[in-house]
């Protein structure tokens, strides 16, 4: 019987997936323009404050660009950081612009980012994080709990979520 390799010239083993930090890649512009693909007006907007380099400025200057990728192909992403939209407060940290591309919805990619996440603040001493949406029912499914309503800085109401590191 042939090797896969050997029926099929074309065919290419899949790379594991993995969680990057966007601003520890050499590859950065080949992820911004991975960033740009999404059909989702934050994350635009997210791509904008990378290309102008004005995401600190945004969300404080410790924010990490957590990505799941399969190989160059990007998956999922969010931020992990001091602020997001819920402003002024005195939480911190934040998980921010969480997306996921529609063709991998439903595969659980974001609880690889949050699983990532959870690293980090545990390695921060940090036990939960917050989480601003409009969705319901999206971000229980990864445990979060519902925490209370607030304003965002346009003044819309927003829920916010908490998200234990136990």
């Amino acid at each position: 019987m042939k090797r896969r390799t050997e029926m099929n010239l074309d065919y290419k083993e899949r790379e594991p997936m993995k969680v990057i930090n966007y601003f520890e890649s050499d590859k950065q512009e080949h992820w911004l323009e991975e960033i740009r693909r999404c059909d989702w007006g934050a994350g635009q907007f997210l791509h904008d404050l990378l290309k102008q380099g004005k995401l600190q400025e945004y969300v404080g200057d410790n924010v990490k660009v957590l990505m799941l990728v399969e190989g160059d192909e990007l998956i999922s992403f969010c931020t992990y950081a001091e602020k997001d939209d819920i402003q002024p407060t005195d939480l911190t940290p934040w998980i921010g612009f969480v997306y996921t591309f529609p063709q991998r919805r439903g595969q659980r990619c974001v609880g690889k980012l949050f699983d990532e996440i959870a690293n980090i603040a545990r390695s921060e001493n940090i036990s939960q994080a917050y989480i601003s949406t409009n969705h319901v029912g999206l971000y229980e499914k990864y445990g979060c709990e519902f925490y209370q309503m607030m304003n965002d800085i346009g003044g819309e109401p927003s829920r916010v979520y908490i998200k234990r590191f136990e």
